[in-house]
């Protein structure tokens, strides 16, 4: 094994471009366990931890672009306002000595039906910055996905950053595992509101052959906040649509039987977690409400 260790991203790019098979690295946290169990065995290792843009994040109006190594532990900590969703699934990703190590760009490139960033990016609104010596281009991130970990990126291509949608409502992160944290997920669900555009976005882990929205049941919630006017007067979901939408959510999945889980068992996690995530978003949408009102 070859261990490559550019100076600059130029240089990153070069090398992967050289050797299209050579396996990044950074955090380590998937890649290192991988090989330590003899699972994989790259002809190149491509180290990127001298490369300082990929641990850096610019915050706008609009959205965030979040370099590729940022660690979950920053993201708890400095990006819980404008990417709440995201914050909160980094709570649940492993333990703390993971959480500083680990990141969101790894995640991606792992492309595991169980990443727990994924439900997260996907209901905010993400897309992959993928970058070669051919240029530039922005994968969506329901997109990126394409099997049980494989993802869209070409033979030369790296990721450099996620570039995620400025919060403009409440998002809300639910997981199902034997304990909080430190466990791979039998399910997860994500849920975002997007009050500037009047539309719900959702996410879900673990429980297809890739990360997925529930697309159906998106349609359905927009439509039926849409015709009952609550995104302006601010009034309850009513029960029918909570459990409506919780079950198209749940119709959304293709499961397996694991040893984590069973198929039946994760639809059922699935439209529970989506019921309730709306419940927690929604309330906070109303209490944002109902504080402006006052202000």
């Amino acid at each position: 094994m070859e261990f490559l260790r550019p100076g600059s991203w130029e240089e990153a790019l070069a090398a992967k471009a050289e050797h299209p098979t050579a396996v990044p690295i950074a955090g380590g946290t998937d890649v290192m366990v991988e090989i330590n169990f003899d699972h994989r065995r790259p002809e190149y290792l491509l180290d990127l931890n001298r490369i300082g843009d990929l641990y850096e994040w610019e915050a706008g109006d609009e959205e965030v672009r979040l370099g590729a190594a940022v660690p979950y532990t920053r993201i708890m900590e400095q990006l819980r306002g404008p990417l709440p969703g995201l914050a909160l699934a980094s709570h649940t990703v492993g333990s703390p000595q993971i959480r500083n190590r680990g990141s969101v760009g790894g995640n991606l490139g792992a492309a595991s039906p169980a990443g727990d960033p994924h439900p997260a990016l996907l209901a905010a609104g993400a897309r992959v910055e993928a970058e070669s010596v051919r240029g530039t281009r922005l994968i969506p991130v329901e997109e990126f996905f394409t099997g049980v970990k494989r993802n869209a990126l070409e033979p030369d291509e790296l990721i450099r950053a996620v570039r995620i949608d400025t919060a403009d409502g409440p998002q809300q992160f639910s997981k199902v595992g034997t304990r909080n944290a430190m466990v791979i997920a039998v399910c997860a669900f994500g849920l975002a509101l997007h009050p500037r555009t009047r539309t719900v976005r959702t996410g879900i882990g673990s429980a297809a052959p890739t990360p997925l929205r529930a697309r159906v049941a998106e349609d359905f919630l927009n439509a039926a906040l849409a015709e009952a006017g609550l995104w302006d007067s601010g009034r309850p979901v009513p029960p029918s649509v909570a459990r409506e939408f919780a079950e198209l959510a749940a119709g959304s999945c293709n499961p397996i039987d694991d040893v984590r889980g069973t198929a039946r068992y994760r639809r059922h996690a699935v439209g529970v977690m989506a019921r309730r995530t709306l419940g927690w978003a929604w309330d906070a949408y109303r209490d944002s409400g109902r504080n402006t009102r006052c202000a």
